[in-house]
């Protein structure tokens, strides 16, 4: 891929465009061992070897990091308020990243911080039905009835039917009278869940995502821990979606 220096070095996160330009024409930047004082110069990103005072620059076109989201922090690039989950990555070479999709505040589990606009377009897409997992702690006694409910697409309100959901009992706590369950959506409303167990009479009152389509929360991360995706995962989401859109 081609693109002008200015712009590999600012994706770099070696600035801004103009304080990388000020680099390149402070005598700084070099490409194959050759001074270079011209932003625009068009950079081959698999070929050349960019150096910064003499330290080489390689260059990342995508990143793919899978999060334990903790709660209190939220799914955004930027807030005025509160932590966002882009700046839990600290290791990134990126300044581009973003998450796909969103978990509320009080929301833990499975995030997948990206730059790549197009996984992240098929994964949010209404039209592909991904499907994600929760599992949930809800206020009262789950029965086989509300779970022919989900099954059957749930009336939420008068302006929203979820399409037919998976939900499971995993327990039942006598004592305070919760429900442990895990429930499988295929789409990605507002509050979705949480208004639909509203909808039964029941609360929830923990609620964190295991899974993402093919990409399950790894066990070993605890909240606010990330690691970067395997070629492995990376290839079975696209997969994934490639076998989606031939359907």
């Amino acid at each position: 891929m081609f693109i002008r220096l200015d712009k590999y070095l600012a994706d770099m996160k070696f600035g801004t465009r103009s304080s990388v330009k000020e680099l390149i024409k402070g005598k700084q930047i070099s490409v194959n061992d050759v001074i270079i004082t011209k932003p625009e110069t068009k950079i081959n990103t698999d070929k050349d070897i960019i150096s910064v005072s003499g330290n080489v620059i390689g260059y990342s076109r995508y990143e793919y990091y899978m999060l334990n989201k903790p709660s209190g922090v939220v799914s955004a690039t930027t807030d005025s308020h509160d932590k966002t989950v882009v700046e839990l990555i600290a290791d990134s070479s990126r300044k581009d990243l973003f998450p796909v999709g969103r978990l509320d505040k009080d929301t833990e589990g499975l995030l997948l911080i990206t730059n790549d606009g197009e996984l992240s377009h098929q994964l949010l897409s209404p039209k592909k039905h991904v499907d994600k997992t929760y599992i949930a702690d809800v206020a009262g006694v789950i029965s086989q009835h509300h779970i022919n409910m989900f099954k059957e697409g749930l009336k939420v309100d008068k302006e929203f039917t979820a399409k037919p959901a998976r939900l499971n009992i995993l327990n039942y706590d006598k004592l305070n009278d919760t429900t442990k369950v895990e429930i499988t959506i295929y789409e990605g409303k507002f509050h979705q869940i949480k208004r639909m167990f509203e909808a039964i009479g029941s609360r929830v009152l923990y609620l964190k995502r295991i899974s993402m389509g093919s990409l399950i929360l790894d066990k070993s991360l605890n909240p606010g821990e990330y690691r970067k995706l395997s070629s492995e995962e990376i290839n079975s989401l696209k997969k994934e979606q490639t076998n989606r859109n031939e359907d």
